[in-house]
């Protein structure tokens, strides 16, 4: 059985192995499990292609959840017109994370985002996307955080299970894991969900490379 960290023990243990085997791959068995768990939870959204999915499959377990934004400043027009739909059509509880600096004030002292060979894109990435995300945890204290991360993003992430418990006791669960981009616009389209493909993650700078939250968290 794979011990569970002490953080999080309570009267609610389980096998971390014994459900990735049983509910690895039924993602809305695997929310509902979580949410099951009566633990505080968030689900984290960068409102990019498909986030809709995640979003409807947690919120129709725990309507209330608090639903975590790192809004960095540099999302397209069209990504923030599709976060407003999804929050009204869901009534989302929606919780915004943005630097401690704005984008303006940023870029007039330190100039247009650097390039990922650029020594200060580290830091960059830390200022619009780590640092909030810390402070969202540390208000909202989660002990179980839902993620729409899939096997198919990123080499690191083709590595994960389904349910993992972070070093600091946080379980994480990433109920799409498995699932391919067919399954996700086929999941839109039976639930009339809306969905956005002008997104741009200025920390990444390419497709299939890690921004770091997950490989911090």
């Amino acid at each position: 059985m794979n011990a569970i960290p002490s953080q999080v023990q309570n009267s609610t243990a389980f096998d971390l192995a014994e459900v990735n085997a049983r509910l690895g791959r039924n993602a809305q068995g695997l929310v509902d499990w979580a949410i099951g768990l009566h633990r505080p939870a968030i689900v984290t959204t960068n409102f990019r292609p498909f986030e809709a999915v995640i979003l409807h499959m947690v919120t129709r377990a725990q309507p209330d959840v608090p639903v975590v934004w790192m809004d960095n400043g540099y999302n397209t027009e069209a990504t923030y017109r599709f976060a407003d739909e999804v929050t009204r059509q869901l009534k989302l509880n929606l919780k915004i994370y943005l630097p401690l600096r704005s984008r303006a004030h940023r870029e007039a002292v330190e100039g247009p985002t650097p390039a990922l060979d650029d020594p200060r894109h580290a830091a960059f990435t830390e200022e619009v996307k780590l640092e909030p995300f810390t402070r969202a945890l540390r208000e909202t204290a989660p002990q179980v955080w839902f993620t729409a991360l899939r096997a198919t993003d990123t080499a690191v992430r083709a590595q994960m299970e389904p349910v993992s418990v972070n070093p600091d006791g946080l379980i994480k669960v990433a109920p799409l894991l498995h699932w391919s981009s067919k399954d996700l616009h086929e999941y839109c389209q039976a639930h009339g969900l809306p969905n956005n493909f002008d997104y741009v993650d200025p920390t990444k700078g390419e497709d299939n490379r890690e921004c770091g939250l997950h490989i911090a968290h």
